[in-house]
């Protein structure tokens, strides 16, 4: 009896393994509803393109004629000195100038330069006495230096100054320009002297200047052999000895004041010593 009890115990809980495996079995494989459809087989995908034309946009620029203003003749160089002569007869030089002139323009509305050429100067002019004119002519018009010497004064110097220009210093110019500067004092040296100045600048009204560079003149009282006298140099071209001076008495007030320290540095040392 105790056999058959335990045989048919066993085949009870065989059984019942059994029936537990095939469970399992039947949830471990999925079912066709439980995957998604992109695992199974290729899927296809469609894709549609669409060509756009591409757009043209016209542009149209406005073109504008900005009008060219006057070029301005080139700066003075060494070409633009000019030697200017003028005789009192055939045989007498009454004035000899060596300069280069600029007539300039500088207003809020622009500004331009007008430089003379020798090369195509002409001199006119004439010497009476005590005067001389002397004027310089060119296409686009003239410039006239008046002398006057001073016999009391032993002086010659110019009191009158004038030009007139027919050339377009800026845009839109209302032409010819024109000044005169009366009773003035420029260009003043001693007689059977000469005037010499590197740069200068006189300013004629409104806006307009006359620019003299590498300037040297003389009226009256030349050497027989018609060459400058002794040149007289403008304020702007003489040595100026104020900032050698300054440095000189800077360098004398240091040397008083070592000096002085020294001297009242070495009396305290001695007076420390007493005599035995």
């Amino acid at each position: 009896m105790m056999k058959r009890a335990a045989l048919v115990l066993f085949i009870a809980c065989w059984a019942v393994s059994a029936l537990s495996l095939a469970e399992d079995g039947k949830e471990s494989i999925p079912s066709a509803t439980d995957s998604p459809a992109e695992e199974f087989g290729n899927s296809t995908t469609t894709t549609t393109t669409t060509t756009v034309k591409p757009t043209t946009t016209k542009t149209t620029t406005a073109t504008t004629t900005i009008p060219t203003p006057p070029q301005p003749t080139p700066g003075p160089t060494k070409d633009s000195v000019g030697n200017y002569t003028l005789m009192a007869d055939k045989t007498v030089m009454c004035v000899m100038a060596q300069m280069a002139l600029k007539i300039r323009l500088a207003i809020p509305k622009g500004s331009g330069t007008f430089v003379v050429q020798p090369n195509i100067t002409k001199v006119e002019g004439s010497c009476k006495g005590t005067k001389a004119n002397l004027t310089l002519v060119f296409k686009e018009g003239f410039i006239t230096f008046m002398f006057n010497q001073s016999i009391a004064e032993d002086r010659v110097f110019v009191d009158t100054l004038s030009f007139s220009l027919s050339y377009p210093l800026i845009k839109d110019a209302n032409m010819p320009y024109t000044a005169s500067n009366k009773s003035l004092h420029l260009f003043e040296a001693k007689v059977a002297h000469s005037y010499s100045c590197k740069a200068e600048s006189v300013f004629m009204g409104n806006g307009l200047y006359l620019d003299v560079t590498q300037d040297r003149m003389q009226a009256f009282n030349l050497t027989k052999s018609n060459d400058f006298g002794t040149p007289d140099p403008c304020p702007a071209d003489k040595p100026d000895y104020r900032v050698a001076i300054a440095v000189g008495v800077t360098l004398l007030v240091l040397i008083i004041i070592v000096v002085v320290a020294y001297l009242l540095g070495r009396r305290k040392r001695t007076g420390g010593y007493q005599s035995l």
